[in-house]
């Protein structure tokens, strides 16, 4: 694995759990040769994991829309900065250069990258891995909710499955090299 994108929050949160295990996770990124690629942003944990891994002598890729970089919110420091136009641009731009993709705290922005990439994963689009850093049981919620979807016949169980959960970076990582992708969703 050569690159990992992370989806995280613009903000810190209220406990200093996410920001340790963002700044753990950049860490392990740049330890490990993966180029981080992110939002591009310099604030929240999106900040916190960009400056630990390049503090690590990391490589670390951004891609921002221009109208972020504008209100200026982009990071500085970074080893590239891809400008777009739009969300839609980044969000592609990102799925293109990562390998898989870690999700850890953030708001709706973070989920609807998450589930984008899960998606696309389940139709083939992808056969990258996509997963939850679920640190202090942030995403006990989602897991119960993902979990339900599945018992009530909305989420084929491969799909669930598909889904790398860990309360560790490099518990994740480690699945990543093990992952096996299912088969495309309607090719079943």
């Amino acid at each position: 694995m050569k690159s990992v994108c992370i989806f995280c929050g613009s903000a810190n949160g209220n406990s200093t759990e996410y920001i340790d295990i963002a700044k753990q996770t950049g860490r392990l990124l740049a330890d490990s040769n993966i180029t981080l690629i992110y939002g591009g942003g310099r604030v929240g944990l999106m900040g916190a994991v960009a400056d630990a891994a390049l503090e690590h002598g990391g490589k670390v890729v951004g891609v921002m829309p221009r109208s972020l970089v504008e209100q200026e919110i982009a990071h500085d420091r970074l080893t590239e900065l891809h400008v777009v136009d739009s969300m839609h641009q980044r969000k592609t731009l990102m799925a293109q250069l990562a390998d898989g993709f870690i999700t850890l705290p953030g708001g709706c922005g973070t989920m609807e990258e998450l589930f984008e990439q899960w998606t696309w994963a389940q139709l083939g689009i992808h056969n990258k891995p996509c997963s939850l850093l679920n640190v202090a049981g942030y995403f006990d919620p989602l897991i119960d909710m993902i979990q339900k979807m599945t018992t009530s016949g909305f989420l084929r169980r491969e799909y669930l499955e598909m889904l790398v959960i860990d309360i560790s970076p490099a518990g994740i990582l480690k699945q990543f090299k093990e992952y096996q992708p299912p088969k495309k969703k309607w090719q079943q």
